[in-house]
């Protein structure tokens, strides 16, 4: 069995290939960041556009990589929301188009429950076979965190969610893009503050937003602490000084941000795991690629951890197949009607 996966929820025009046992075969991704760079984010307009440039192309990458035949394809999945509307109807009409040509079913998939599966995906470097064993006997703490979403959700079964928490502003991938743009920073924010935030002085600490007694988040006023203090410094409008802060000034201020928001984040998952007796944690979404994010959490949970290779953390058709493969099997095929499916409320989005 093979499962074509593409995602185009946002800026990325991905397709991934997985087989019946989750091992990617393949896994493309025409990235839009040069192209948006110039803007400081996303342009809705400018990366619908550019998917349907490369939607194809990258499909066809995707099986040539695979080394398999078309007609090897047992079904197609597509990432149906949330995301980008028209990025996002890119993606799923071509592969309507792709699955009626093939005859074979079409699965839709949850941006949020692709992000969860990703780290289900087999590679060379990652195998998650000991979590396999334990789902649906405990329940699996999951860390989403991305530039949209900030959730902590509690995978009970295979296709079997409960959100707990959610951020209540901003997310924490958002933070990262606009604090890196208060620092000066280029965009995408996230690999930016991490890389200058590295080897960084010690500097006062931000704030951390506990939101006690929730399994909430909440990043806006930290992003607004790290303002006052540039102004404070003269590195942002209006106290802009004549000789701008050194380099060190402002990977002290990154590094402040990111240990903020890390600590927030490992903190709190690790504390609702415990409440939840989880068998382990899994950290998935575009902010799982942040190397301090990933090692502190890695050093300091008592339960496993699963954690994505870089490439399979930020949007990828892999892990929309690997999602897809588990819909599939749990009988959601092309008996579906994609305006009408119940779902499950996770966050500002549905897990189906």
């Amino acid at each position: 069995m093979n499962i074509l996966g593409i995602e185009t929820s946002c800026d990325e025009t991905s397709v991934g290939i997985v087989d019946g046992e989750g091992r990617v075969l393949a896994n493309v991704i025409a990235t839009q960041v040069d192209i948006h760079a110039r803007y400081g984010g996303i342009v809705p307009e400018v990366a619908s556009r550019q998917h349907v440039l490369d939607i194809r192309p990258v499909c066809e990458q995707a099986v040539e990589e695979a080394g398999i035949e078309w007609g090897d394809i047992d079904a197609v999945a597509a990432t149906h929301g949330p995301g980008l509307a028209g990025s996002l109807i890119v993606g799923l009409n071509f592969a309507k188009g792709l699955s009626a040509a093939l005859g074979v079913p079409l699965v839709g998939v949850n941006h949020m429950d692709g992000h969860v599966y990703g780290a289900w995906a087999r590679t060379e470097d990652h195998d998650i076979e000991p979590f396999q064993e334990l789902v649906g006997e405990q329940p699996i703490m999951c860390l989403v965190v991305s530039g949209g979403h900030t959730e902590l959700v509690l995978l009970e079964a295979h296709g079997k969610f409960r959100l707990l928490g959610e951020t209540r502003d901003d997310a924490a991938g958002e933070a990262f893009d606009k604090v890196a743009r208060v620092l000066g920073l280029r965009y995408p924010g996230g690999p930016e503050i991490q890389r200058v935030a590295e080897g960084a002085p010690e500097t006062e600490a931000l704030p951390r937003a506990w939101m006690n007694g929730t399994d909430e988040f909440s990043f806006s006023g930290l992003k607004t602490a790290v303002l006052n203090r540039a102004r404070a410094l003269g590195i942002y409008p209006p106290n802009v000084t004549e000789e701008r802060a050194d380099s060190q000034i402002i990977a002290g201020l990154a590094k402040a941000f990111q240990d903020s928001v890390v600590d927030v984040l490992v903190t709190k998952s690790i504390a609702a795991a415990k409440r939840e007796n989880c068998a382990g944690i899994v950290l998935v979404g575009g902010v799982a690629a942040n190397r301090a994010l990933r090692e502190s959490l890695l050093s300091k949970s008592p339960l496993p951890v699963a954690i994505p290779p870089l490439k399979l953390c930020t949007d990828n058709g892999a892990m929309i197949a690997m999602s897809g493969l588990v819909n599939y099997r749990n009988g959601r095929r092309d008996d579906w009607d994609l305006d009408v499916i119940p779902s499950l409320r996770i966050g500002t989005s549905s897990l189906v």
